[in-house]
């Protein structure tokens, strides 16, 4: 169950708000996941951010055709176009950007399983592998080279030591519940759990916070 079912049910005029404001809402939720989360989250893979980029096009298009128009009337529809077009750009733009980061600081770690690597997409993908690849080859000629072979991997676990760096999966992160449901923790001196009601926010670890997101019980804020 994802997202979109919990709010139906939640919410019986789910179905009737247009296509449009929902891709918005997803594209929010998406965004402040990604921002929130320490890890590198699944990319969507429901063509939703092919539609946004379809509409974006499309505004932009719109913009071009009424620029010039010197009617009031047109001139304050075009202002209003203009910051909805520019809303979208950056919620598109700020959700990449943090997807990027993440990448970059442990590109290693997100190209090491399948698993790992199909959060990324295609495009992502190709990005790490070349940004790696880039990178292991600026070591190999600035200080690498002069370390024997067996010495010149990034990738080294010997002796139960593991070169890559990982994300903390004890970050902090505040989420909401969907649903009435037990919510078990870890913490600093004991463990515990606490029936928590639907709506209920709170302050967790990445690590215990990311099963009840997965099974849609809660989301991210």
């Amino acid at each position: 169950m994802d997202i979109e079912d919990i709010l139906r049910e939640v919410d019986p005029t789910f179905d009737s708000i247009p296509d449009e404001t929902r891709d918005l809402q997803s594209l929010t939720r998406a965004w402040v996941a990604e921002r929130s989360s320490p890890e590198l989250l699944e990319w969507p893979t429901d063509g939703l951010f092919e539609r946004m980029n379809d509409r974006i096009k499309h505004q932009i298009e719109k913009v071009e055709d009424m620029t010039g128009d010197m009617d009031p009337k047109t001139n304050f529809a075009l202002i209003v176009i203009q910051t909805e077009l520019e809303r979208y750009k950056y919620l598109v733009r700020s959700y990449l950007r943090a997807r990027i980061a993440k990448i970059d600081k442990h590109t290693l770690h997100y190209l090491s399983s399948p698993e790992l690597r199909a959060r990324l997409s295609s495009t992502e993908l190709a990005y790490a592998t070349r940004h790696q690849a880039l990178l292991h080859n600026h070591y190999l000629s600035s200080f690498l080279s002069s370390f024997p072979p067996a010495l010149q991997n990034l990738n080294d676990t010997t002796g139960n030591s593991s070169m890559i760096e990982t994300p903390d999966l004890d970050t902090a992160i505040f989420i909401r519940l969907l649903r009435d449901t037990l919510v078990e923790g870890r913490g600093t001196d004991a463990d515990g759990d606490m029936d928590c009601k639907n709506g209920d926010i709170i302050i967790l670890r990445w690590s215990d916070a990311k099963k009840l997101i997965d099974s849609g019980f809660a989301e991210i804020v």
